[in-house]
């Protein structure tokens, strides 16, 4: 297809909690007129993101299988493979797609897709990688993880998100930083995901000759290893929490184990709340904000979802356990 013909792709990356859920929504809320496809994946074996996209005219499609990395064979492209089959049938409309990979992918071989499978490539349209960095926890993450400095290397733009939890001195020196990293990405300061159209969605970023020069195995190599230490756990209830007894229980493993919970989320019923409360956290950082109003068609039911390093999941599950509302 010639390439105005094509469907742009946008690959939306990022360390766990840096916003790309928030930037999501904000793309999915502007009013452009275009219709998007979402993938959406996630970590572990329940995903909780797709509750907290903003859903409109949007088609999601989510895979929870842990890796996107490993599904590029097989998912992403069947996904991706039936997407097209929809709209060329006219059962399905969208004018481009946003894939949001979990925060533990190296966002390569999502990229790869593209050059590796024929019909995928000639249909789709690599626009950009962009890759969201959470200026707070940044500097430890890219210390620690593989991952996070893939994000980076690869990204086309670099949002930096929470600048506001940081003083001008750190946020410089982590900027300096990325920019070593990196020195083609831009770098600009999101608040709460808000980053203008212009510069994430149809930028032409992605360049396979700069890549290359990155990475020269881009195209062969397709393994990849599993960073170990980071696992995942869900605690489900079909009975309704007690607020305080919640908070005070969570905010004490936070004090312990903050600096390995890389991440945690949730939708919970809260006794007395006619509403679902979004829960979210990264390290010490936690907090909720209301979400839709539970109605007599639901079935009420808090999710939560942990990914650390080495947590004790029988201490948390049994924690929470006890929260819940006699």
């Amino acid at each position: 297809m010639q390439e105005a013909d094509m469907v742009p792709v946008t690959i939306l990356t990022g360390f766990l909690g840096s916003g790309k859920t928030t930037l999501l929504n904000r793309i999915l809320r502007e009013d452009h007129g275009q219709r998007i496809a979402v993938i959406e994946n996630e970590f572990g074996e329940v995903g909780v993101d797709s509750d907290l996209i903003e859903k409109g005219d949007e088609q999601i499609v989510q895979m929870n299988n842990g890796c996107i990395c490993c599904t590029v064979r097989g998912d992403l492209i069947r996904i991706l493979g039936e997407l097209k089959g929809k709209r060329d049938q006219g059962a399905l409309k969208f004018d481009r797609v946003v894939i949001e990979t979990t925060g533990m992918a190296d966002p390569g071989p999502v990229a790869q897709t593209f050059f590796t499978d024929d019909e995928i490539g000639n249909y789709y349209l690599l626009d950009s990688i962009i890759t969201v960095v959470d200026a707070k926890h940044a500097p430890q993450q890219l210390d620690e993880f593989h991952e996070a400095q893939e994000q980076v290397g690869f990204a086309d733009r670099l949002l930096l998100s929470k600048t506001d939890l940081t003083n001008e001195e750190e946020t410089k020196k982590l900027v300096e930083r990325l920019r070593r990293m990196n020195p083609r990405a831009p770098i600009k300061k999101v608040h709460f995901g808000d980053a203008p159209l212009a510069e994430v969605l149809d930028i032409r970023g992605f360049n396979l000759n700069a890549i290359l020069e990155l990475d020269p195995e881009f195209l062969t190599d397709l393994d990849h290893e599993h960073h170990d230490e980071v696992e995942s756990f869900v605690f489900r209830a079909k009975k309704p929490f007690d607020g305080q007894k919640l908070e005070q229980f969570l905010s004490g493993m936070i004090q312990v184990y903050g600096p390995d919970l890389l991440r945690y989320k949730g939708i919970l019923w809260m006794k007395g709340n006619a509403r679902r409360v979004v829960f979210q956290g990264v390290h010490m950082m936690m907090g909720g904000d209301l979400g839709k109003p539970w109605t007599k068609a639901d079935k009420k039911e808090s999710i939560l979802v942990f990914i650390g390093k080495k947590l004790p999941k029988d201490l948390f599950l049994a924690g929470l356990e006890e929260c819940l509302a006699k």
